[in-house]
């Protein structure tokens, strides 16, 4: 299963600055967005020195908008969220320093 996952507003820096990453998922089982949470840790934040920026306690932190094909995934079912191919799925970071 295809799909995009987007950061933005600076959770792209935890990702080497990548804003686009193209991801392709075992077609094995029904993705929720709790399971790409953790493929998230174990394939894209697995160099990165603070993941829990984005992902602590198997979610993501306060301040991370999470968007399911723009849509905000608290009104899909926030962990339990379904993916489906072709989804894109945007992180963005709500803190900013100043």
């Amino acid at each position: 299963m295809k799909l995009a996952l987007e950061f933005a507003g600076g959770s792209q820096t935890l990702v080497n600055n990548q804003t686009r990453h193209e991801i392709e998922l075992a077609d094995d089982k029904q993705w929720l967005m709790s399971d790409l949470l953790g493929w998230i840790l174990e394939n894209l934040l697995v160099d990165c020195s603070t993941p829990d920026l984005l992902i602590k306690d198997g979610t993501v932190r306060p301040g991370i908008l999470v968007l399911v094909n723009d849509c905000d995934w608290e009104l899909t079912g926030g962990l339990d969220s379904e993916i489906s191919a072709g989804d894109t799925i945007t992180f963005l970071s709500t803190l900013h320093g100043g």
